[in-house]
């Protein structure tokens, strides 16, 4: 057996799924895989492995490293290391995406076979394999040559395999073309599909070994704590001391501002941060699901957790978002993300508890290779969950245990800290969005964001519509209590100089950490009002100047006080009947707008720009019209501007809080 490392890096468990897939296949295909979490360095040791090395890794936030690879990130890109330190590994990297997933796999035993077949095991290891994969992590300039996956920055990059930039970019567009085919569809849904999927022989993925076994104990009631459910981190529990309604009522998004009473903690924050809030499932589809698993009786039983004898599961383990003795309905509740959209391995396991064989066959589809347009229609794009499936496949009847094996932890939500410790002490302001879609299995109800939905019933007390942050204060209702930690440093931070110039892009509630940098540069201008300060540049959009124009007092404040040197507000629904509304619909027409000043701030002024709100959209937008932007003004091909706007962001003055 022909023996390879296989790494992965994980967040919310799905890169350690597929790694395992690729570890249950390696044998079929005459190889040997060595499996370890990435964040086990005890297990091996790069510096003298001879073997390829094949890392399947997630992202979290913008492109950073998920929490189990930080520590290998970090040794990676020291700056003491020798050049050549790396240099004898050959390496395959997948960014995962769920389309390119099964072709990177089909790809990657190819390329070993290549690997271990030929007489030096280098230069004809030349496959080169293009994901989707939006990592933006600066890369060591050590360039091992096996195998590498080409994420959106390394393709600035000088590429390895001796191909020109442009063959690079044909082949991502290329790759996009493919993409978009899977996904076009015929008429079928969820639970029935048409020809020629429903003809078709189908590739299945292998069984996932089964290894846990449950068993519940009834109980007398006891105390159980959300604490039980965190990680490391602190933990604090803290009082909403107020609730403001930042929208109006027929606005087409609800938008809610909450200030949190940190003072008797030891939480501290700076404006830039973020924080994680600790919330639970839908009480309502939790007793929905213990009801469909016929379970409703036994919710309060303890749940008892142990490796089955006989598992066939490399290295298994309990579960470390699963607290010991805790209730069943404790653990539905904080622990397992049951909105999670099953993964292709899940589906595969449901397949053997369904009787029905229509309902079999369609599972089975939607698991395959044949299927995967299918399963990104109406399961992934969909957000559909296990409940979904539960309700729209009736005679599949999963017991407890298969729920434990496969949905991932209840993840704490991250939220933008909105305002200034000094401007605001013992403090803590955020804003969001009441999150509201269809149900996939019943299209008529409107369902609520996991954390969003909650927050929302749980403010409801203490909330006050339709007021201004600034001049809004406490309810007298009692304060409902929330649970936050500090999350991992970050470098969302104002410029360490004030005389530096910032740009800062943020649309509706991408606005939240600007109101922090505004409210801290304020103080310190009345602190220090000698002090030199550079230009502070907003470029902000909404839907409605008189709906959702989020802080628009505050920010007019700031404007009116020169803290905001430059305000550029769009509204994209609204007609430029008046004068005072921007004849432009989103922010980066408004940049492209300014171009010559956000060139020379940025080129030749050493400024910062910050782009805050959605990534999928927005944040896209903005790249692009920054990359036109620097391509007309220094007079470069749009290669060259992209790789320039690629130092900016390795040199952190180009900076993003995005989300999906």
């Amino acid at each position: 057996m022909r023996r390879f490392l296989l790494l992965y890096a994980t967040q919310q468990g799905q890169a350690k799924a597929i790694a395992e897939e690729i570890y249950e296949k390696a044998a079929a295909h005459g190889f040997s895989a060595d499996l370890h979490c990435i964040s086990e360095s005890d297990k091996y040791d790069l510096k003298t492995e001879t073997a390829p090395l094949v890392v399947v890794v997630s992202t979290t936030g913008t492109g950073d490293p998920p929490d189990t690879a930080h520590k290998f990130v970090k040794k990676i890109q020291d700056k003491t290391l020798p050049g050549d330190f790396f240099a004898h590994l050959r390496y395959g990297l997948l960014g995962i995406l769920e389309l390119v997933v099964e072709p990177w796999i089909d790809g990657l035993w190819a390329a070993l076979t290549k690997h271990f077949v030929s007489s030096k095991g280098i230069e004809e290891m030349s496959v080169t394999l293009t994901t989707a994969s939006t990592a933006s992590q600066k890369t060591d300039p050590v360039k091992p040559e096996l195998i590498h996956i080409e994420s959106q920055v390394e393709l600035l990059r000088l590429d390895d395999s001796g191909r020109k930039d442009s063959e690079v970019l044909e082949q991502n567009a290329v790759n996009r073309d493919q993409s978009s085919a899977l996904i076009a569809e015929l008429e079928s849904s969820l639970t029935r599909s048409k020809p020629p999927l429903s003809q078709a022989s189908l590739n299945i993925p292998a069984l996932p070994p089964e290894y846990l076994q449950v068993h519940l104990l009834e109980s007398p009631g006891q105390e159980e704590s959300q604490e039980s459910v965190t990680s490391v981190d602190p933990v604090f529990q803290v009082p909403v001391s107020k609730a403001v309604q930042l929208t109006t009522n027929d606005a087409i998004k609800t938008t809610l501002l909450v200030e949190l009473d940190i003072s008797k903690t030891d939480f501290s924050y700076q404006p830039g941060d973020a924080f994680n809030l600790i919330c639970p499932n839908s009480d309502s589809e939790v007793q929905s699901l213990l009801q469909r698993l016929q379970l409703t009786d036994q919710r309060e039983h303890l749940v008892l957790l142990k490796i089955k004898a006989d598992t066939k599961k490399k290295g298994a383990a309990l579960p470390q978002h699963i607290p010991e003795r805790c209730s069943l309905q404790f653990i539905l509740t904080w622990c397992l993300e049951i909105r999670a959209v099953p993964k292709k391995a899940f589906l595969r396991a449901l397949v053997d508890w369904t009787s029905d064989g229509a309902e079999k066959r369609r599972l089975q589809e939607l698991c395959s290779r044949q299927g995967a347009a299918d399963y990104n229609r109406f399961v992934r794009d969909a957000c559909a969950s296990l409940l979904d499936l539960l309700l729209a496949f009736p005679s599949c009847q999963p017991p407890l245990s298969l729920l434990l094996e496969h949905l991932p932890k209840l993840q704490p939500r991250p939220y933008s800290c909105a305002s200034s410790s000094l401007s605001h002490p013992g403090k803590l302001h955020f804003v969001f969005n009441i999150v509201e879609f269809l149900s996939s299995t019943t299209p008529v109800v409107l369902r609520r964001g996991v954390c969003t939905g909650w927050l929302a019933t749980l403010v409801e007390s203490v909330l006050q519509p339709n007021r201004h942050a600034s001049h809004a204060d406490g309810g007298k209702a009692i304060a409902p209590q929330i649970s936050i930690s500090p999350r991992t440093a970050n470098s969302f931070h104002l410029p360490n100089d004030p005389s530096v110039p910032i740009i800062m892009v943020g649309p509706g509630t991408g606005v939240a950490p600007f109101i922090g940098f505004l409210q801290h540069r304020e103080k310190l201008q009345e602190q220090h009002p000698d002090g030199h300060y550079g230009a502070m540049w907003l470029f902000f959009g909404c839907r409605h100047q008189e709906r959702d124009y989020l802080f628009r007092e505050e920010l007019r404040h700031f404007h009116k006080h020169g803290i905001l040197t430059h305000l550029k507000v769009s509204f994209s629904r609204d007609s430029p009947a008046r004068e005072e509304q921007a004849p432009v619909k989103y922010v980066q027409d408004n940049i492209q707008l300014h171009s010559k000043q956000v060139a020379r701030l940025l080129l030749h002024e050493n400024g910062y720009i910050y782009v805050c709100g959605d990534a999928k959209n927005m944040a896209r937008d903005v790249n692009d019209t920054l990359v036109e932007i620097i391509s007309k003004e220094i007079g470069v091909d749009k290669l060259e501007a992209m790789k320039t706007l690629a130092t900016l962001k390795e040199e952190k003055r180009y900076l993003q809080d995005i989300w999906s």
